[in-house]
């Protein structure tokens, strides 16, 4: 036997659906890529059958008592529709079993009408059971307002935009382009969304990179007028919450001021779709991170008073994303690898969770439903305890939580609450005719965003005869605490 016989994984794909079959089929067709011994299913008419001319095994439980008969390297759950509790199961099962890696194709919110590919299965992880199932979403049919058209995403680099340009791939849209200000994270997105192009995913697309500053509002005017894009999804943000309470005029520069140049930009161009990422945080915010987002909301919503009939400037607004770039998921990750301890702010705290590819799958779907000037919420479903979290993340690395990795709190960090909410006393929630997307309704009148930008200005930008502003971070908490009176103010704020 060859070095590059022995290195071919034996493989077992869990699952004998849609998903699996396809899966199969790509395996063979490449060949090097592994051996396929069996399928592995639940399914009694199924079981002792043939697909694609390897055996199907079963039931998966007994899958210990099938590795010692047949054995194989590497499992790929290939359940799409899979439910986290029994992929939970599956996944503890897998690993007694002595499966020596363990790969999952993307659930559902993914996948395009039965069109799975290997090139999208990827290390099983623990955000994979955490917080509740995702709905269904059909893609295909949700991404048709924006087939043949020109999409912009800011913020493509990171982990909500570059899940939007993965689900934006099967849209149809004739060019996507991915704006963001860190070359590194556009040049990852633009390599991966190619090599998935590659790999068959998705439709034909011209992918567009470009690196620019939403801050220069002379870039912004001149880029949208040269790109024409049709619609603009803007993610966008400076997003960590005690990170921007050390760096306030930063955040509220590219938060706010960014948030009105593209907006404004995007009126002048013709732009007739804009859908605004927004957060819980901008609810009764207490940071400036959450402060910023509250006003983002409120730019958006006053453009599209301004707007033209049939241009639909919207709100997205949802909580916590599981496994984002500096989220507690890969935190809690590098902790356990540590050995502890796990650190957790209170042992309160909560928060509202969703997956990423759901809440991408829902925004897009409402960019398509929702209305210019409205603002929507995702429903997130019941909070999670962060401490639940960290004690399920010890478990699934094989640990127990007291005994082999400690829990330490640490108390809560500067802008940080012990529970967030989804919408604030002056917001009536009403239901849409779609699954988990609600609209909240403002009560009140038009909110004063013209004299907040006029104050908040000169401490973002040098402007003559307001020198002494400039980058004061004391004169920007004391003006953004006119307009939002929630904000903590720290005793001892320095000015610069």
């Amino acid at each position: 036997m060859t070095n590059h016989e022995r290195e071919i994984a034996r493989i077992y794909i869990i699952g004998a659906g849609f998903a699996g079959r396809a899966i199969a089929r790509e395996i063979i067709a490449k060949g090097v890529i592994g051996e396929i011994v069996a399928f592995l299913d639940d399914d009694p008419a199924k079981i002792g059958g043939k697909i694609e001319g390897f055996p199907v095994l079963g039931p998966i439980r007994d899958v210990a008592k099938l590795l010692a008969r047949t054995p194989a390297d590497e499992a790929i759950i290939a359940m799409p529709s899979a439910p986290r509790e029994l992929l939970r199961e599956l996944y503890f099962t897998l690993k007694r079993a002595g499966f020596a890696r363990i790969r999952i194709v993307p659930g559902i919110a993914q996948i395009v009408e039965g069109d799975a590919h290997l090139v999208q299965a990827r290390e099983i992880d623990p955000q994979d059971f955490l917080g509740r199932n995702p709905v269904a979403i059909g893609l295909k049919e949700s991404l048709a307002y924006l087939r043949g058209k020109r999409v912009l995403i800011t913020g493509a680099g990171g982990s909500i935009g570059s899940e939007l340009a993965r689900q934006l791939l099967s849209a149809g849209v004739a060019r996507l382009y991915l704006f963001g200000h860190g070359e590194n994270s556009i040049y990852q997105i633009d390599r991966e969304l190619r090599l998935l192009q590659a790999e068959g995913v998705g439709e034909r697309t011209a992918i567009v990179p470009l690196i620019g500053e939403l801050k220069d509002p002379d870039y912004v005017r001149f880029i949208l007028e040269r790109l024409k894009a049709d619609a603009i999804f803007h993610a966008a943000a400076y997003k960590h919450v005690p990170m921007m309470e050390e760096n306030p005029v930063a955040a509220v520069e590219n938060n706010v001021l960014g948030t009105r140049n593209l907006v404004e930009a995007a009126l002048a161009a013709g732009v007739k779709r804009l859908v605004l990422i927004s957060t819980d945080k901008a609810v009764e915010p207490a940071s400036v991170y959450g402060a910023s987002k509250f006003l983002a909301e409120r730019i958006v919503e006053e453009a599209a008073a301004r707007a033209a009939p049939g241009v639909q400037f919207m709100v997205v607004r949802f909580g916590n994303v599981l496994g984002s770039r500096g989220s507690i998921v890969p935190l809690f990750k590098k902790q356990i690898e540590q050995g502890g301890p796990v650190t957790v702010t209170h042992p309160e705290t909560s928060r509202y969770f969703m997956t990423i590819p759901e809440a991408c799958s829902l925004v897009l779907k409402t960019g398509g439903v929702g209305r210019g000037g409205e603002l929507y919420l995702l429903d997130m479903g019941e909070p999670v305890r962060i401490r639940d979290l960290a004690e399920q993340m010890i478990r699934f690395y094989g640990y127990e939580p007291g005994r082999d990795i400690r829990i330490e709190y640490v108390g809560l960090r500067p802008g940080e609450k012990v529970e967030e909410r989804l919408h604030a006393p002056d917001e009536e929630l009403s239901a849409t005719d779609y699954p988990r997307v609600n609209r909240l309704i403002r009560k009140g009148g038009p909110y004063p965003i013209a004299a907040v930008l006029a104050e908040i200005e000169p401490i973002c930008s040098l402007t003559p005869g307001s020198e002494k502003l400039f980058r004061n971070r004391r004169k920007l908490r004391a003006a953004l605490k006119k307009f939002v009176p929630g904000l903590i103010v720290p005793d001892h704020e320095p000015e610069y």
